[in-house]
């Protein structure tokens, strides 16, 4: 019997990598359904939004940047505590490193582990990881919201606090003059969802509701493309809100019955498999999600920390 290959500890090649000017001086860096990240231009200054996971890949986007504008990063924007968003933020000089109050929390609580498992999970991100001078920790957090003001007539870049969804401090940042959200992993364009430190319930609901309320019409979303115009950025959040609502029905359905969790699993994927299977790392997440969902159901609130260990178990666990 053929063994599925560990999370995505298989998936080595190289995604095309595409850099696109939304607004001036706004852009986003996308690449195949790797981590996006972003920037916006102040009068003097440059806003970066995620940190990519070692200095050595954030040297790489800042050099795509550079052809662009030379401006100083003033302030790096971590939209949650995930090692493959933040373990890079060495290579951008910021003077202020922004996360919301939870995820501050989150990095001192779970860091270690998670940059274990995150480059247990996805090795091919890590670039160079002897690099990482250590643990990511932010100079500045707020509780629901702080407004950057980019100065002349650029407007500002507003950094919200939506409700608990991918993890429990998820923040966006949305600019109300150019109508552009940098949505983080709380909207993914055509890609997987991770849920495996989320919370289901809230994420889909009252959260993508905020989301959608912006009226955005260019969302950036954790992976996948840009979504341009007011319909392409809803579908987004319905594309997400609908493999949320599906992990959901399935995994319930089963835990009402008193089942197994690997038959949560079974049927989760077999129902959301031919919609979503072909997305990026749909195999790598699933196993994960369903954990943390049937973890939910059981009644555990706040998720539990997922060690490189704990990882191959429940992977080991879930497969064929």
């Amino acid at each position: 019997m053929m063994v599925k290959p560990f999370a995505s500890s298989a998936d080595l090649s190289e995604k095309k990598e595409t850099l696109e000017i939304l607004s001036e001086g706004v852009y986003a860096l996308t690449a195949e359904g790797d981590p996006n990240v972003g920037a916006v231009e102040g009068e003097d200054f440059i806003v970066a939004i995620e940190a990519r996971a070692t200095p050595a890949a954030a040297r790489d986007w800042l050099k795509e940047l550079r052809k662009h504008t030379d401006k100083p990063v003033k302030y790096l924007v971590l939209t949650h505590y995930h090692a493959v968003r933040v373990l890079g933020a060495s290579a951008f000089d910021a003077e202020e490193i922004i996360t919301h109050d939870v995820t501050e929390k989150l990095i001192n609580e779970r860091g270690k582990q998670d940059w274990d498992s995150e480059y247990g999970r996805m090795p091919r991100l890590f670039k160079e990881p002897e690099g990482i001078p250590g643990l990511t920790h932010p100079t500045k957090t707020f509780s629901d919201k702080m407004s950057i003001d980019l100065g002349g007539d650029r407007g500002e870049l507003v950094l919200e606090y939506c409700g608990r969804g991918h993890t429990a401090g998820d923040i966006v940042a949305w600019l109300p003059k150019q109508k552009i959200l940098y949505a983080g992993d709380l909207v993914e364009a055509q890609a997987a969802l991770y849920t495996g430190d989320a919370f289901h319930m809230d994420w889909s609901t009252d959260t993508l509701d905020k989301v959608k309320s912006y009226g955005a019409e260019q969302l950036i979303g954790g992976r996948g493309a840009v979504a341009t115009g007011r319909d392409a950025v809803d579908a987004a959040i319905e594309q997400t809100r609908s493999f949320l609502l599906g992990m959901r029905e399935h995994t319930e359905a089963v835990h009402k019955r008193g089942g197994t969790l690997k038959e949560a699993f079974l049927a989760t994927h077999e129902a959301l498999a031919p919609k979503f299977g072909a997305w990026p790392i749909f195999e790598h997440c699933l196993p994960f999600n369903v954990q943390r969902l049937w973890d939910e159901y059981d009644g555990i609130d706040w998720p539990r920390i997922w060690t490189d260990e704990r990882d191959r178990e429940v992977w080991a666990q879930l497969q064929d």
